[in-house]
């Protein structure tokens, strides 16, 4: 921002101005949402005869709502698992090939990521029908795993590029296995953007909405289905107080990624 202001002769007064009026706009929206998760009011609104907790009672004492959380809880965690393995797995693969192929396989990874949720969604669900994974907790965790996978690979692949492929020359030199190898030298080494890459799937599957809209029915409600179906049907201010919860989650794992980013730059 500051290289494009002195390209077009902006003071700094000017640019810093421009800058936080792009990141209050941008934040404005979530801060909107604190005030209204404390109304008094049986609606969508702001606060006016004073605070009040009731909706964040509500919410406690909702089992639909819990229940819901709950859901997109451990979904988010076994699809975080199953990215982290995948991924890692696929990012260590593609460093070792160092060939055409693996940019192709790592180009391919990033597919799901890239292409819009809407046509992922609707080619994953015609395909879902066919498996009967349709309206099942296995099918939506399958289906994050894919989306999620692409946020390893970039996190895991970044650490790689950092790695002495040395450290693991002298391994297999000391006779250890392939398995080894990954699993004792390259592996710890790499551990900042492994866990990086699992806070963003988690991330990911906590928050995602378009996939759960086509492939759960009636059975499966995560927490963001659950907050869809209320929108539409009476804009409940629990709702906003439900977005304040997740607000915090999305705020908490930013930080550890935060954390680990940090302890990544000094390792290197």
């Amino acid at each position: 921002m500051e290289v494009l202001g002195q390209r077009l002769g902006l003071s700094r007064g000017v640019i810093l101005a421009l800058s936080w009026t792009i990141v209050l706009f941008l934040v404005m929206p979530i801060f909107v949402v604190f005030p209204i998760s404390v109304t008094d009011k049986r609606f969508l609104a702001m606060p006016e005869a004073g605070v009040s907790m009731q909706h964040f009672l509500k919410l406690a004492g909702s089992a639909d709502w819990l229940g819901s959380i709950w859901n997109s809880f451990y979904i988010a965690a076994l699809t975080t698992i199953l990215c982290v393995v995948a991924g890692t797995l696929c990012a260590v693969g593609c460093w070792r090939l160092t060939s055409r192929l693996s940019e192709g396989v790592r180009s391919l990874m990033l597919l799901p990521i890239v292409i819009p949720s809407i046509v992922y969604s609707l080619g994953i669900y015609r395909m879902f029908v066919d498996l009967s994974l349709i309206d099942s907790a296995l099918g939506v965790i399958l289906a994050h795993t894919v989306t999620g996978i692409p946020y390893v690979v970039i996190t895991v692949s970044a650490s790689l590029a950092n790695f002495d492929p040395r450290l693991e020359q002298a391994a297999r030199n000391l006779g250890a296995s392939q398995w080894q190898t990954v699993t004792k030298v390259i592996v710890p080494n790499i551990m900042p953007g492994v866990l990086s890459g699992g806070i963003f799937a988690f991330i990911h599957s906590w928050d995602e909405t378009v996939i759960v809209l086509f492939i759960a029915g009636r059975t499966v409600y995560t927490l963001p289905r659950r907050m869809w179906a209320d929108i539409n049907e009476n804009l409940d201010p629990i709702i906003a107080a439900v977005a304040v919860v997740l607000i915090f989650v999305t705020l908490a794992l930013l930080a550890c990624e935060l954390l680990l980013r940090a302890r990544r730059a000094r390792i290197s």
